[in-house]
């Protein structure tokens, strides 16, 4: 069967690869350059790492597991963690257990209601309940005000900016069902992981099992229409012509699934809502030092630029970087906001800025080189209610599907959900991948 596939991100390529490994002849078209979509990577110069930063969590079982299947398991690297936080300009490490209970700022009270927040939010199932409720009165109704402000407001500004306000509480359960994964608990330390060579050796060997099994990837082909041919089958136009297909899965947002595919394919409802998407300015920094000792900084400081600090040598060994240290500093934004088209020079200054403040002693001349990265649509914005603003997406032709990361309204966004959705598609529509074209 000849299946054509939009999208050349972590859902396009695994779903490409599925399918290939099942005798299908598939065709992957990517707009941009590189595959990998927001997981692609970067030319470092000494080195090629994440453009953005990417872990994998000890519970990430069906990611884990696909990378087994595709033999990178072997690949895996696993490495204890460190977190920190900068609040009233000093850096405190809690990394551990005893760490947090000797943190000065919270009393062991807040910790104690900290720990029971875990705990119920652990157990917690009906997430549709918590879209009714703001991610911040549900906080203080179960931690207080003092503990919010210390330890969860940092949290959500790093991961939202200033919209977390007007996120819901299914936001933070989402966060902690996957986040707290992390922590062994008879050890009480965290561990991440990353499968050497970074996102680009997946994505490379993606691409070669698919090729391998006889497949076709088509990068910098921008998608014009897909309509249904009348004698069955897709067809998918695009800049250097169409193509013919007995299935088409779409893998893009629904923005571009509505611009490009035609009307008789399927049927959208619910679309009264507007989705709002957060967008990302990232600076990377490659340094011959590292600049924190933590995997990741939550700022309580509404007076630094950027919303944490990354230090992905806490991660990943600097065999894997030429011996030199990454560092992402991000800044999350509504995907409208000026912040992202600001000229790279002007954005270096403000975060340069930022950093002088946090780290006075901070020294630029250990700077190897400074990268500024933007995506536009990271992840929608989870307002309240946000799974009623949906658009429900039904396909209205046999050859036809859609899967795309707006569907994954119960958690949030990551590729081992991303795997997750994939596995389900595959098995959901098995029958239909079978034959020829109906």
């Amino acid at each position: 069967m000849q299946i054509g596939i939009v999208g050349g991100g972590m859902m396009g390529l695994s779903l490409a690869e599925r399918l290939s490994r099942q005798g299908h002849a598939v065709t992957v078209f990517e707009a941009a350059e590189q595959l990998g979509g927001l997981a692609t990577h970067q030319d470092f110069g000494p080195f090629f790492w994440d453009r953005f930063y990417h872990i994998i969590l000890p519970s990430d079982s069906h990611l884990i597991g696909y990378f087994q299947d595709i033999g990178l398991g072997d690949k895996l690297r696993w490495n204890r963690t460190l977190t920190g936080l900068y609040v009233d300009q000093r850096l405190y490490s809690i990394s551990s257990n005893i760490e947090f209970l000797k943190f000065p700022l919270v009393g062991l009270f807040d910790k104690f209601r900290l720990a029971f927040t875990l705990l119920y939010c652990s157990r917690i199932n009906d997430w549709q309940r918590l879209e009714k409720i703001p991610v911040e009165a549900w906080l203080i109704k179960l931690c207080g005000s003092r503990l919010y402000e210390r330890i969860w407001k940092p949290i959500l500004l790093a991961k939202l900016g200033e919209n977390y306000q007007r996120v819901s509480a299914a936001f933070i359960w989402g966060y902690i069902k996957r986040m707290f994964s992390a922590r062994d608990a008879s050890a009480s330390k965290e561990y991440l992981g990353h499968v050497s060579g970074g996102y680009k050796a997946v994505f490379e060997r993606l691409a070669d099992l698919i090729t391998d099994a006889g497949g076709t990837i088509r990068t910098r082909v921008d998608v014009k229409h897909i309509s249904a041919r009348p004698e069955g089958g897709i067809w998918i136009e695009h800049g250097e012509g169409r193509d013919t297909f007995d299935r088409v899965i779409f893998t893009g947002p629904i923005n571009v699934l509505q611009k490009v595919v035609a009307p008789s394919l399927m049927r959208v409802t619910n679309a009264t809502g507007s989705i709002e998407y957060l967008g990302v300015v990232c600076m990377v920094l490659v340094t011959r030092s590292p600049l924190v000792p933590f995997y990741v900084v939550n700022i309580a400081d509404d007076q630094i630029p950027f919303t944490g600090v990354v230090g992905m040598s806490n991660v990943v060994s600097t065999d894997e970087t030429a011996g030199y240290h990454l560092t992402y500093l991000p800044k999350y934004v509504l995907s409208d906001d000026p912040l992202l088209r600001a000229p790279d020079e002007e954005l270096q200054n403000l975060f340069f800025d930022g950093l002088k403040r946090m780290f006075p002693e901070w020294d630029s001349r250990h700077i190897e080189s400074v990268h500024i990265h933007r995506a536009f649509k990271v992840q929608p914005l989870q307002v309240l209610n946000y799974s009623t603003l949906v658009p429900n997406v039904s396909t209205t032709h046999p050859d036809f599907f859609v899967l795309n990361t707006t569907q994954l309204v119960k958690s949030t966004l990551n590729n081992n959900e991303v795997v997750r959705a994939v596995g389900e598609f595959i098995d959901n529509h098995a029958h239909r991948f079978q034959g020829g074209s109906e």
